[in-house]
């Protein structure tokens, strides 16, 4: 398939630029097996999902993970942490760079009080550094130095309030570069009237980097090949996984990053729990194994994320969903409105 498959107009003036207060009063719109799109509220997901159904969310923690600061030459320099190298708040980070001139190997960067030392530089403006502190205090000084990595379509720079609501309410494991934002959607009312209607829940971690949010470069898809990111699945999210399957419930995916943990654990004929690093480039003409059902926001033209909701829902049925959306004003993106979608 070719990339230009994946494209769709979007007026400007519907990238969401901030997010709707409460987080659950953005919009829904409801992809069924057959039939068109039904047009809903995010509170009212209870009443789109069924007892015995198993959300699965993902509990990643974004960081403070953009840089601004000084070469040794004193230009300018910015960095945007992308991934630990030794998992957790380490010292070495995959990280991508950007100045008026190239980085250099053996500089030494500075960001307010945090110093990085570029180890190598691997292309396509990614870089090896290690950081002069680690754990808390790397925690603490991020919170000083590092600001919010908004996506570059919000133009804006980050405020006070993105610190929390670019966040997930369930957010705990400290390593992403981006928000799963399919869970930006979600406030304790709303899991207390999923619970009461049946619905029960999970978690596992994708800690969100390069693969999920780098464009696809070239036309055909199979040619594009994703960055590796880091994922685990706990005992207890694949023995839910292994329960909703046996009671017949559905596993509702909240967000394509939850979907590829999921797509990628699986073996065997289940979810098995563990850590590694995934690749996995989901398009249309994958076998879903571990996914019934998807909750997600509305994604850019040619991304890799539309691809895996349109490989997800059926491409054409996706993109004239998407265009219903666009005719009804819906606001897209990272602070935009969501969708569900359920496969026929």
């Amino acid at each position: 398939m070719r990339l230009a498959d994946f494209d769709y107009h979007l007026p400007e003036a519907q990238v969401a630029q901030a997010p709707v207060t409460p987080r659950d009063a953005s919009r829904l719109l409801v992809l069924p097996p057959e039939g068109p799109p039904a047009h809903r509220r995010f509170a009212d997901l209870p009443e789109v999902l069924r007892a015995g159904d198993l959300l699965v969310f993902n509990d990643t923690r974004v960081i403070p993970a953009r840089l601004l600061g000084r070469k040794p030459s004193g230009g300018r320099v910015e960095l945007l942490l992308c991934e630990p190298l030794e998992g957790g708040l380490g010292r070495r980070w995959r990280a991508l760079g950007q100045a008026s001139k190239p980085i250099r190997a053996g500089a030494v960067l500075e960001f307010d009080g945090l110093s990085a030392r570029v180890d190598a530089a691997e292309g396509e403006g990614f870089y090896a550094v290690t950081l002069d502190r680690e754990g808390a205090a790397l925690e603490e000084a991020l919170a000083r130095a590092g600001r919010i990595p908004l996506p570059p379509y919000i133009r804006r720079e980050p405020s006070a309030e993105d610190a929390e609501r670019y966040q997930t309410i369930w957010a705990r494991r400290p390593g992403s570069a981006a928000a799963p934002t399919a869970g930006l959607h979600f406030t304790a009312p709303l899991l207390a009237a999923l619970e009461a209607r049946g619905v029960q829940r999970t978690a596992v971690t994708l800690h969100v980097g390069p693969g999920t949010f780098l464009p696809v470069r070239g036309e055909a898809l199979e040619e594009h090949r994703m960055h590796a990111e880091r994922y685990a699945v706990p005992d207890e999210a694949a023995a839910a996984i292994a329960q909703a399957r046996a009671r017949g419930g559905r596993v509702v995916a909240v967000g394509t990053t939850t979907v590829r943990t999921l797509e990628s654990a699986w073996s065997a004929g289940e979810v098995r729990s563990g850590e590694g690093r995934t690749e996995i480039f989901i398009r249309p003409g994958h076998a879903f194994r571990a996914v019934d059902a998807l909750v997600t926001n509305f994604h850019l033209p040619r991304s890799t994320l539309l691809i895996l909701v349109c490989a997800f829902g059926g491409t054409e049925r996706v993109l004239s969903a998407y265009r219903e959306a666009v005719t009804e004003g819906y606001r897209f993106f990272s602070y935009g409105d969501a969708m569900v979608v359920i496969p026929r």
